[in-house]
């Protein structure tokens, strides 16, 4: 698809999105990404050969990269293993310093990564701005957190006051991370900050349409003061570079779909390292009949489109109670008509493009199959290629029903499917009936309503009156899947312990486990009979 052709509709589809208006001198992709800029940012990957990425703003190549072979991958690791241990022996508060350096740097210079996170994802502004916002707060989490959450723990030991027992963190050693396109400042590096702060270097592998974001964020921690050594870069094809990374990890993470999780799993499986996966998503918003439905039609925009569409955790099932069913899609067709378009390095346009053609053909593919089967186009349902190759209108559909894919698929773009119900505890078993149980939404003017509700649903993360940025941006507690929506958290307690391995030290004092003081086996099994009826009436535990 061309800049020279007309926008293609579908049958049904009404209205057209209005384009934001670039301001006057905006910056351009020849004005941030020149081959200074480039050849600095590239000194971390460790890579023989070439390829390159592209800007889904034109569909123009972007910048020239290297690219990693399987040996590169293994030097990769090689270097990390050395410069591991030098790491994991800088005390913990000193390691959280360098997140809390970074943390600063990151909001002073947050014009730079914005340009290049738009460049490279086709975001508007304000979708890319909350990739900053998510990776300071977690940098400023781990960075005061950290101390805490690694500290050793006392516990009571076998025999209480004879049996002394401490709880070590040690690091993995070196991770494996590989991480997507959507977001590639937010899981790239935030995913990275824990695992730094707990000891470990890092070997990642980010998707190579989106390599100078992530590799802005290296250049960024070692400026913080992370050693360049415990921060390695390898980039190429996935089904190529993806499993040399798993090969080499003592632990893997990763960020994507739920067929290549899978897959990550079982490599992991064969060697016996761990694996945290976040993974797909059909995520349900519930829209009760006690809602406000200005506030739900607002918040649904926000849900459905950030990022077009091109979040793990964002809604694509939309149930509304069908006593408020006419006014609600009333109201959110109205703003999702309104939503600006754009391309502009610039705030002010409201969505941005898809990030390529797979993606463009798996929305259109989605479209086009329900509006052939009897769903009914309620907004969008248009390309629009007078603004970029691979934009697409935000689109909202009704009457969608099995089979059509749209139904059960995730989409991973701009689309979301009204249902109307009647019934809460008939919505709840809908919300769930899939395979996946990554995010979920509910709206209610009840407080204890919703949390009832919330508590129904089986999704890692569940938002009452907001889409997903409020559970998301809780950094304190865990962000997962449940399902095939992964394995593992991040964020929290678990975000970090995850990447540490449990010790137990247990230190035996005057009297051994074992018969002494001239008693024999009998007497030694009675006297801990005895014992073990004590611990009980004490209420040990």
């Amino acid at each position: 698809m061309t800049d020279s052709q007309a926008p293609t509709a579908i049958p049904g589809s009404l209205g057209t999105n209005p384009v934001a208006a670039a301001p006057a001198g905006a910056r351009t992709a020849v004005d941030v990404v020149t081959p200074e800029v480039v050849a600095q940012l590239t000194r971390g990957v460790v890579g023989s050969g070439r390829t390159a990425n592209h800007a889904p703003f034109t569909g123009k190549k972007l910048a020239d990269l290297p690219e990693s072979t399987p040996q590169d991958v293994a030097t990769a690791f090689e270097r990390a293993r050395v410069a591991q241990p030098l790491w994991a022996a800088v005390p913990v508060r000193q390691r959280a310093a360098v997140l809390l350096r970074f943390h600063d740097l990151v909001l002073e210079r947050q014009a730079e990564v914005l340009d290049l996170i738009q460049l490279e994802t086709g975001k508007a502004r304000l979708h890319a701005h909350e990739e900053v916002q998510a990776l300071a707060v977690e940098a400023r989490h781990y960075g005061r957190a950290a101390a805490s959450y690694l500290k050793p723990k006392r516990h009571i030991g076998a025999v209480p006051t004879l049996t002394k027992v401490t709880e070590l963190r040690q690091p993995r050693g070196v991770i494996g991370q590989i991480s997507p396109w959507n977001y590639p400042l937010e899981l790239s590096a935030g995913d990275a900050l824990p695992a730094f702060v707990a000891g470990n270097a890092v070997v990642m592998k980010p998707d190579t349409e989106t390599a100078l974001t992530a590799l802005w964020a290296r250049d960024l921690l070692v400026e913080a003061g992370l050693p360049p050594e415990v921060f390695q870069v390898v980039l190429g094809e996935g089904p190529v570079v993806g499993p040399e990374v798993v090969r080499h990890a003592d632990y893997v993470s990763f960020t994507g779909s739920t067929r290549v999780g899978r897959e990550i799993a079982r490599g992991a499986a064969d060697r016996l390292v761990g694996v945290s996966l976040e993974l797909g998503g059909k995520n349900p918003m519930l829209v009760l009949a006690d809602a406000d439905v200005e506030k739900a039609a607002a918040g649904a925009v926000r849900a459905c489109f950030s990022s077009a569409g091109q979040l793990c955790i964002s809604i694509e099932r939309l149930y509304v109670h069908e006593s408020m069913a006419d006014l609600f899609v009333e109201r959110f067709a109205a703003r999702t008509k309104a939503m600006r378009l754009g391309t502009s390095l610039a705030y002010g346009a409201e969505m941005g493009s898809l990030v390529g053609e797979r993606q463009l053909d798996a929305v259109t593919r989605h479209v086009e199959e329900a509006v052939a089967k009897g769903a009914t186009v309620v907004a969008g349902g248009t390309a629009r290629p007078d603004i970029g190759p691979y934009f697409y209108e935000p689109t909202i559909l009704d009457g969608v029903e099995a089979p059509m894919a749209v139904c059960t698929e995730e989409t991973f773009g701009p689309v979301v499917s009204l249902y109307r119900f009647s019934d809460e505890d008939e919505v709840i078993g809908r919300a769930n009936s899939t395979p996946y149980g990554l995010n979920a939404s509910v709206w209610t003017k009840d407080a204890r309503r919703g949390l009832a509700v919330a508590a129904r649903l089986r999704a890692g993360t569940v938002n009452i009156n907001e889409g997903y940025a409020s559970a998301y941006g809780s950094v304190r507690a865990p962000m997962g899947g449940m399902k095939e929506s992964g394995l593992g958290r991040r964020h929290g307690s678990e975000g970090i312990l995850k990447y540490t391995e449990a010790q137990t030290v247990a230190r035996q004092r005057i009297v051994p486990m074992a018969p002494s003081f001239g008693m024999d086996d009998e007497k030694y099994a009675a006297v801990m009979s005895r014992s073990l009826r004590v611990m009980k009436a004490l209420r040990l535990r």
